[in-house]
């Protein structure tokens, strides 16, 4: 499966992809909202969106609020420095948002394989 990674700190978007990468998927980088947008039109093949939240000019809440807005309905995980509890009352639709921290190894392969679980039996397919 392909998942973009959004993250206008290139270290940071370096590290969430190797996370991902690890448990078997492939990964396209984005620097921020609006390289995601041209990457997501020119890659029909991405299945997932995991996407920092502060972000310059363009939030990750906002970009998963402009996707929406343009009918893609793909899973979308939120990373946060923040509490997500609050993210997640105020998008209550995102499929996922979790902190950035030290045990993200951990817990975003099970975040996304959760995602990804919810969206296949909700569609039969992701």
């Amino acid at each position: 499966m392909q998942i973009l990674v959004v993250d206008d700190d290139s270290l940071a978007c370096e590290m969430t992809a190797a996370v991902v990468e690890s448990v078997g998927h492939d990964v396209l980088l984005a620097e921020n909202a609006v390289d995601a947008m041209e990457k997501l039109s020119a890659a029909p093949g991405i299945a997932m969106v995991i996407s920092d939240m502060n972000m310059p000019l363009v939030s990750g809440i906002d970009l998963f609020r402009e996707l929406r807005s343009q009918g893609v309905k793909l899973p979308f995980i939120l990373l946060t420095g923040d509490n997500p509890d609050g993210l997640l009352q105020e998008e209550p639709t995102l499929d996922g948002c979790m902190t950035k921290d030290f045990s993200i190894e951990e817990t975003l392969p099970q975040m996304i394989a959760d995602v990804m679980a919810r969206y296949a039996a909700n569609s039969g397919a992701y």
